[in-house]
């Protein structure tokens, strides 16, 4: 039986972050990165170098991936516009052309998309189904207020590009120029990125076990700052009804509000133990990581339909307003609630992969459930 509490040192370190942000500006950031997403590094990574962010390796000690994952959530917690779960799941492979990369992104290879506008960095991405490659953004006019960071991304697979080995010492250069701390090394061919399939040049750059564990945590990383999203919104409504009035007394004595308060709480604390268990899949290299991963999504973004519908209704048509932080905690957590794929589409390629089969419970042992 595992133990899906995460350590103190980690607790502690996602406390001390999510003070860091919060004196750095915390909502702030994100008003004054809207009008520009250009501004977003400077905003964000003296705060994270300041964290010690960039040696943090979450597939080297599980210690180190619990605290990578307390500081997603902190971020989220502040709506940091900023993709700190991508930045900090970047893979230890180079890409073809023998550059360390900067970053990961999960994404629909059907209609790439991502969070990344404004950010020059060279970025990695995996398909849902275990296709490795290489990403760019493509420049919008869009704004952000309409997008929330998001954009399109020009995909390549690996198995398009030509691997120019003589391009291996350019490597840690070009990530330094970019920021963060490069651990390229050399992973060998040992087979298809997951077991689900892959694209056949994938096969050249990531090992089989590596790639579905770039995946699983592709897809959990962002879960823990969604995750700290749902813990900023409960905290706002909480306080609203508290102070809020109607017909003499405070809106938190009404039993109705009690009880959407509760059912709001309840989903965002089963999103919480999901969430540390599936950081323990990934670091016991669990072969079903993976499917733990896209059930602990599903969860957040059931979880987080609830605590937004009853964080908006408590709050009125204040939660709307620009005054209000939960209007813009709201706007921005949707393209983690829809890309790669949104409820339905994660819901289909979960039963899809586990079939009859069902997932691992957390008392199974090795016994699958049923």
């Amino acid at each position: 039986m595992m133990d899906v509490q995460l350590a103190p040192e980690a607790l502690e370190f996602g406390r001390q972050a999510r003070r860091a942000f919060e004196l750095a500006g915390g909502h702030a950031l994100l008003q004054r990165a809207e009008p520009d997403p250009r501004l977003r590094r400077e905003l964000v990574e003296p705060i994270l170098d300041r964290l010690g962010a960039w040696d943090l390796a979450p597939r080297r000690d599980p210690g180190e991936l619990e605290a990578v994952a307390a500081l997603c959530r902190s971020a989220g917690y502040w709506s940091i516009p900023y993709p700190v779960a991508e930045r900090l799941a970047r893979p230890h492979h180079q890409d073809p052309d023998g550059y360390a990369v900067d970053g990961l992104v999960v994404i629909s290879e059907r209609d790439p998309r991502g969070p990344l506008a404004g950010l020059d960095f060279r970025w990695a991405a995996v398909t849902l189904d275990g296709s490795f490659g290489n990403v760019t953004v493509t420049h919008t006019d869009a704004p952000p207020r309409h997008t929330a960071f998001s954009t399109r991304l020009e995909w390549r697979p690996y198995g398009q590009v030509a691997n120019r080995p003589e391009a291996d010492a350019r490597s840690a250069g070009h990530s330094a120029a970019l920021g963060g701390r490069s651990e390229a090394v050399d992973v060998p061919d040992v087979g298809r990125a997951v077991a689900s399939g892959g694209t056949a040049g994938t096969q050249d750059f990531v090992g089989q076990e590596q790639g579905a564990l770039d995946l699983a945590l592709g897809l959990v990383l962002p879960c823990w700052t969604l995750l700290g999203m749902l813990d900023r919104a409960l905290d706002l409504t909480r306080a609203h009804v508290l102070t809020r009035e109607q017909f003499g007394q405070p809106l938190a004595e009404f039993q109705a509000v009690q009880f959407q308060l509760t059912d709001a709480e309840v989903e965002r604390r089963g999103v919480d133990m999901l969430a540390r268990y599936a950081l323990c899949g990934i670091a016991a290299r669990d072969p079903g990581a993976v499917d733990d991963a896209l059930a602990l999504r599903l969860a957040a973004l059931e979880a987080a339909e609830i605590v937004f519908r009853v964080a908006h209704q408590l709050h009125g048509a204040l939660g709307f307003c620009d005054e209000s932080p939960l209007s813009w905690l709201s706007r921005y957590s949707l393209p983690l609630r829809r890309l790669p794929l949104g409820s339905a589409g994660t819901e289909d390629l979960l039963t899809r992969r586990i079939g009859r089969r069902g997932l691992t419970g957390l008392f199974s042992g090795n016994a699958q459930g049923a």
